[in-house]
């Protein structure tokens, strides 16, 4: 090792001894360069490198190629400061291509190496693109013979012989190559397509250049409009070649441009209507490979292009008819409130009448839930209630139009009993903007009830239509109300865990925060689920959030008390001890000695069970170190040293 090692040290002699010789870098700095090139060959002769290594390497010899281009543009400064002649001086040299050289016999060596990583390979590839020094075909040929199943590798290879070399006819064959390799993938055929496209595109824009045709085949709306309105008002312009005779002969011309740009438009058609037959044969069951050629498609113009777009659509609804997502996208290329577009009002209500016969035809072909589901979505989107409050009696919105659609669209999925969390809970919000209150509570009944018992979203509207309905006479409700909204919440909270309904029990403690009864009922609730489940150990913790409740309620005396329930359970969980160690800190930050001494008891119970914490022992030293003496930070920094069993735990930053 050390023999290969050496050899390759000695072949960096002659770029070194330039660097000096021209002033770049001093002899201290070369012997510095040395002595990291030697620790980084080292490592890559180990029986087993690591990445890491390799990329550690390349980027120190990045930067210091950097570094020495720099130091080449001073020097060259300087002397020309001086008067002296640069030519000689500064032409190109051995210490100008090894760097480049150097980087990329580590890179490959590591690709070598490693040639299942497709990362490095790319890597490679990219740096191979910005140094432009010959070798990028022969890498290219490397990962396709180690790669071949991956796409990206064939479009990369493609994308370079039609960008860098010009060469239409290799990056055609590249990609035949790799749909053969790799027929199912959607992009490689996407690919394909914008290629050819954009080969054609070129031709047209070089026979435009040389003054032989006119325009492109890809559509300008802006042009178009201009084209359209100039046509709408050309008795405004008068021509300077205003010839009656003439007129026949520019005829004939407009009819040869109109020739040659149908010819470029008839090959791209030609070549959209070849490559999506082979696409569709390699992906027949692929919707969003159709997708993606009618959004080509439709960014073009093309002779035809209305045909092969009717037959696109017409194999979808064959193929994809039974899909909901079929349905579903194709209402919404007709009208979607997600899109931002401007258009009229009347056009949006005529795209919003398409869209909604596109549903009606979807639901008697597939009467299904998911069907009914996204329907219902779609009408919720395009139905913007404004607030009650605020919109005038008597005044309705083009949308209102829409709202016994969309109802009937609720009642439908939920009739089929398949209707989902977030469509439920749409539903029951909705009534609540129409001001259906009660139908709202009874839906949530029902659902709660049913297939959503365990949903603490529908569970929470629910007990919130319960609150706003028993407050709507009267701001303090009367005891058997009390005794209701207990109840619902006493339901729910005892079968739902802890840690999926966080916003339940903060809106069941807030409610009854002043209602000391029920408050003590939902904190037996709390201690009961703590014992069987435990406390959680980061994020929220109910007893944590019980405390504060009781902190804010009661004082200080009853927290503690409160607290010491809470950590006396078989599990309390860290986030409980951190909380009321926060808590007795931030007092005994202030003054207060007994805040000091609850701190210390509240510490060495946390680490009874979590002893090997190391942020816990670091925060019991600091806090001994501000408000303790020397003795107490001596006795927890040995204690710590003792159980973490590492004597530089404790001298490091983190302790």
């Amino acid at each position: 090792m050390a023999d290969v090692v050496q050899y390759r040290l000695e072949r960096m002699t002659n770029e070194l001894n330039d660097l000096e010789q021209r002033g770049i870098f001093t002899r201290r700095e070369i012997s510095e360069i040395v002595k990291k090139r030697t620790k980084f060959e080292y490592r890559l002769k180990r029986p087993s490198p690591l990445k890491q290594d390799y990329l550690s390497y390349i980027d120190y010899e990045t930067q210091l190629d950097s570094l020495r281009r720099l130091r080449k543009k001073s020097v060259t400064r300087e002397l020309q400061k001086q008067g002296l002649k640069t030519t000689k001086k500064m032409k190109k040299s051995v210490s100008d291509f090894a760097g480049i050289m150097r980087i990329l016999d580590i890179y490959r060596l590591a690709v070598m190496r490693f040639k299942g990583d497709i990362e490095l390979w790319f890597r490679y590839l990219e740096f191979c693109r910005q140094k432009r020094n010959g070798r990028m075909k022969k890498v290219l040929a490397d990962v396709i013979k180690f790669h071949p199943k991956v796409p990206g590798v064939w479009i990369y290879a493609a994308a370079w012989e039609f960008d860098h070399n010009l060469n239409v006819e290799a990056a055609r064959a590249i990609m035949q190559n790799g749909l053969r390799v790799c027929t199912t993938s959607e992009d490689l055929w996407i690919e394909y397509l914008r290629m050819e496209l954009t080969f054609l595109n070129k031709l047209k824009a070089r026979k435009v250049a040389l003054g032989e045709d006119e325009g492109t085949f890809t559509r300008d709306q802006i042009s178009s409009d201009k084209k359209q309105w100039r046509d709408e008002n050309k008795d405004l312009f008068m021509s300077l070649n205003d010839k009656g005779e003439n007129n026949e002969g520019s005829d004939d011309e407009n009819e040869k441009s109109i020739k040659k740009i149908s010819k470029f438009q008839e090959q791209g058609f030609s070549i959209i209507r070849t490559i999506y037959a082979g696409a569709v044969e390699a992906l027949p069951s692929s919707f969003s490979l159709r997708k993606r050629f009618l959004e080509i498609l439709e960014a073009t113009d093309l002779v035809n292009s209305e045909e092969i777009h009717r037959e696109i659509l017409s194999d979808m609804k064959r193929d994809f008819s039974t899909e909901p997502g079929y349905w579903d996208w194709l209402a919404r290329l007709e009208y979607n409130p997600g899109r931002k577009e401007y258009i009229s009002e009347e056009g949006a209500l005529s795209q919003i009448e398409k869209a909604i016969q596109f549903y009606e035809e979807a639901i008697e072909v597939l009467p299904t839930a998911t069907m009914l589901n996204q329907y219902a979505k779609f009408l919720n989107g395009v139905v913007t209630l404004p607030k009650l409050e605020n919109k005038p009696s008597g005044i309705s919105t083009p949308s209102d139009s829409y709202i016994p659609l969309l109802l009937r669209a609720y009642e439908k999925v939920k009739t089929m009993g398949y209707i989902e969390e977030d469509l439920a809970c749409q539903h029951i919000s909705f009534l609540l903007q129409l001001g259906r209150l009660e139908e709202a509570r009874k839906l949530a009944d029902n659902l709660c009830s049913g297939i959503f018992s365990n949903s603490v979203k529908l569970w929470q509207l629910r007990i919130s239509i319960g609150i706003r309905h028993l407050t709507r006479d009267s701001m303090s409700p009367s005891k058997a109300e009390l005794l209701s909204i207990y109840e619902l919440f006493q339901d729910v909270l005892t079968r739902v865990p802890i840690s999926e309904a966080e916003s339940l029990w903060l809106m069941a403690l807030k409610f009854f925060a002043n209602q000391k009864h029920y408050f003590g009922k939902l904190v037996e609730i709390s201690i009961r689920s703590l014992t069987k489940d435990g406390g959680s150990e980061h994020g929220f913790s109910l007893s944590a959030a019980i405390v504060n409740f009781v902190l804010q309620k009661d004082g200080l005396s009853h927290a503690r008390e409160m607290y010491k329930r809470f950590i006396a359970l078989p599990h309390p969980g860290l986030a409980l001890s951190r909380a009321c160690i926060e808590l007795e800190s931030n007092l005994a930050s202030i003054g207060d000695r007994d805040s000091l001494v609850h701190a210390r008891k509240l510490y060495e119970s946390a680490l009874q069970t979590y002893d090997q914490d190391l942020s816990l022992w670091r925060d019991y030293y600091l806090m001994e170190t501000k408000m303790g003496t020397s003795e107490t930070a001596f006795a927890v920094h040995w204690k710590a040293r003792k159980i973490l069993k590492d004597t530089t735990a404790l001298v490091t930053p983190d302790l």
